[in-house]
């Protein structure tokens, strides 16, 4: 590693996280007077906090989203680069709401912005606090919104798809609107779980098309949740993970 790349390997984190604190003041204070414009200072803390690490966004697959309607978004989890690279690749019209995990909230700054944006804190542990997760995002889907759910609910180490979770696909059935699924290609292999420090790179935003849900029951939730993995695992790209076997 080069003395620069040294370098900003050190100082890239500490600028993060002075953004992170600067940005979250902004988000919570315009709150309180618009919640557009608060999204919009969380789409341009993304936008820096990649562009400060040295990331660079290729969005693939724009066309398939129209910012007039909602969507329940559906992306693989690799990185905790993963937030800031949709939050930039997104745009800010979807009013995206995250369902991050409890834990987050509590971070001074981070989180305080999380409150303040009305992302949904999800509880792993608790049977009952999961259904009323799903209900309350369900109310505030009533309110507009896009809610994005990771259904793997945690990163992948080796590259390989984790089981998806049926919260999101019970949203998407329940609430009838169409699944946005997202491939992201890159995240892990700049910022493995367990890394503190990214590497500059390429990271892959790819969007498929809308998968609709109007028709579909409850019952159908296994098909779709399988329609929709074999989608993220197909559009996340060859490179840095480990695809599916054809029987799952």
């Amino acid at each position: 590693m080069g003395l620069v790349s040294q370098i900003r390997a050190f100082v890239a984190p500490i600028l993060v996280g002075l953004a992170t604190a600067g940005f979250g003041l902004a988000a919570v204070f315009f709150s309180f007077v618009s919640a557009s414009t608060a999204l919009r200072v969380a789409h341009a803390w993304a936008r820096l906090c990649l562009r400060l690490v040295g990331v660079q966004l290729e969005i693939i697959g724009r066309e398939h989203i129209d910012p007039c309607r909602q969507y329940v978004i559906m992306a693989n989890h690799e990185s905790s680069l993963d937030i800031c690279s949709l939050l930039a690749a997104l745009p800010s019209d979807l009013n995206i709401r995250f369902l991050a995990k409890e834990s987050l909230f509590g971070v001074p700054f981070l989180g305080w912005a999380m409150k303040a944006l009305r992302f949904i804190p999800v509880n792993r542990e608790e049977g009952r606090t999961a259904i009323a997760t799903l209900n309350s995002t369900i109310d505030e889907i009533q309110h507009g919104g896009s809610p994005l759910v990771f259904p793997e609910q945690t990163w992948t180490h080796d590259g390989r798809l984790l089981p998806f979770q049926r919260g999101g696909f019970l949203i998407a059935i329940r609430t009838h609107l169409p699944i946005l699924p997202i491939g992201l290609e890159g995240p892990r292999l700049l910022l493995p779980p367990g890394s503190k420090r990214p590497k500059p790179g390429r990271i892959i935003v790819k969007i498929g098309e809308p998968i609709p849900t109007g028709d579909l029951k409850v019952s159908g939730r296994q098909q779709l949740t399988l329609l929709v993995r074999r989608t993220i695992d197909e559009l996340r790209g060859p490179s840095g993970h480990i695809t599916d076997s054809p029987d799952q």
